[in-house]
């Protein structure tokens, strides 16, 4: 292996540490959106699990269940594009400044 391929192989490896370790902080990290103005809150981690689900007493109304699972719904759908976006710009600034060359295949 010559110099330059010793040095890119180095690089990759440096990034794969950086992208294992950005995926346990996103596993850590959490993003929380609402609907029905607060009603209904949904907590996503950064690796995209919902950890939780909060309901006001007042949006439980047993002759409206379906305004119920549409506030769940959207409040869910919102931390889940919230946590996609969280984890994008992490992921994003591990590679950033890395001088990789292009390896078809790869990214």
């Amino acid at each position: 292996m010559n110099h330059q391929q010793m040095k890119m192989l180095k690089q990759l490896q440096e990034m794969q540490q950086k992208m294992a370790e950005a995926q346990d902080k996103l596993a850590e990290e959490t993003v929380e959106a609402s609907a029905g103005g607060g009603t209904v809150t949904a907590v996503v981690s950064g690796d995209l699990e919902v950890r939780e689900i909060r309901i006001r007493p007042e949006a439980v109304d047993p002759e409206d269940v379906e305004m119920l699972q549409d506030l769940i719904t959207a409040a869910v759908n919102e931390a889940l594009r919230a946590a996609q976006d969280l984890a994008q710009r992490t992921m994003s600034g591990v590679t950033a400044g890395m001088q990789l060359p292009n390896i078809p295949g790869l990214f």
